[in-house]
C-alpha cells in the first residue's frame, strides 16, 4: 500500500530524491504546462528546479508525492487549470466549457515502480486532494496508445486505462491518442 502526501516545503527533499538531479524528464522539474514554451526552453535544467521550489516556498502545493514506506516513488501534478497557462493555448486540450476544472497534467514513477498501479492510486488521492480544495470537476489529458504500447516518457500525462480506473470518463477527444477526461463530483 502506497502513502501519499501533498508537495510542501516539508517534502521538498523527497521531491528532488524522486526527480534526481536531471529533473525527472530532462529537466523539467514539471514546470511544462506551467510556463510557456520560450520561458520553459529559456529555464531547462536548474531554473525549472528553482521555479518550482520558489512556487512550493510561497505556499502553493502543485501536486502528490506518492511513497513507499519512506521512499518517495510517484509524483503527479494536479492544481486548477488556469495555473497551466500551456493548457490554454493547446489546440487539442483547450477548454470543453466554461465550469472551473482542476487539472491533472503530469505523472512520474520511478522506473522500478511502474505497471504496479500507482498511478491509478495517485488520481484517487489527487481526486480526493482537490475535492477537499473545494473542486467539483477534474479533469486529465491521457495518451490512449491505440496504436501500440508508448514508451514511458511519452505517457507522462498518464494512460487512458489508468484515468478509467479511477472513476474518470471521457467527455471529447479532438486527437485519436488523446482524449480529455474528467471526474465530477
Amino acid at each position: 500500500m502506497f502513502g501519499f502526501h501533498p508537495l510542501t516545503p516539508t517534502q521538498w527533499p523527497d521531491f528532488e530524491k524522486l526527480f534526481g538531479p536531471r529533473g525527472a524528464c530532462g529537466g523539467c522539474w514539471c514546470m511544462y504546462w506551467r510556463q510557456s514554451r520560450r520561458e520553459y526552453e529559456a529555464q531547462h535544467g536548474e531554473k525549472n528546479r528553482l521555479a518550482m521550489k520558489a512556487l512550493v516556498e510561497a505556499g502553493n502545493i502543485p501536486g502528490l508525492l506518492a511513497y513507499d514506506g519512506e521512499q518517495p516513488v510517484g509524483w503527479c501534478s494536479i492544481a486548477p487549470r488556469e495555473d497551466f497557462s500551456t493548457l490554454a493555448n493547446s489546440r487539442i486540450l483547450k477548454p470543453v466549457d466554461n465550469q472551473p476544472v482542476w487539472s491533472v497534467v503530469c505523472f512520474f514513477v520511478t522506473r522500478g515502480q511502474r505497471q504496479k498501479g500507482i498511478s491509478v492510486q495517485l488520481l484517487k488521492a489527487a481526486t480526493e486532494f482537490a475535492t477537499s480544495r473545494g473542486a467539483r470537476i477534474i479533469e486529465g489529458y491521457p495518451v490512449d496508445p491505440t496504436t501500440g504500447k508508448s514508451p514511458d516518457m511519452f505517457v507522462y500525462t498518464g494512460l487512458f486505462s489508468a484515468f478509467q480506473q479511477a472513476g474518470f470518463s471521457e467527455v471529447i477527444r479532438r486527437s485519436a491518442t488523446r482524449p480529455i477526461m474528467r471526474f465530477k463530483i
